[in-house]
């Protein structure tokens, strides 16, 4: 495992020691190891988000869209009639 120092002002400081104690984390490697997990858990999203934003228009998601989602849902799910 890797070593990495970081220097925090004294507020940054105490907010983290704060969130150690109130969350119960052993230490204030484990707060920041489990902030960067939780980041890279979010970043196919934001990636996927970005992609939409760059994406040309759709048509609206409107009423109708939602309400043939649902019919097209509903005939998938029946069972298949036997002739």
């Amino acid at each position: 495992m890797g070593t990495m120092n970081t220097s925090l002002p004294g507020t940054l400081k105490s907010f983290v020691d704060e969130q150690v104690r109130q969350r119960g984390y052993g230490t204030s490697s484990e707060y920041v190891r489990e902030l960067i997990r939780k980041d890279q858990d979010r970043q196919p999203l934001r990636n996927l988000l970005l992609a939409g934003v760059a994406s040309a228009p759709a048509a609206p998601a409107d009423t109708g869209y939602f309400d043939g989602l649902r019919d097209r849902v509903r005939k998938a799910a029946k069972p298949a009639t036997k002739a």
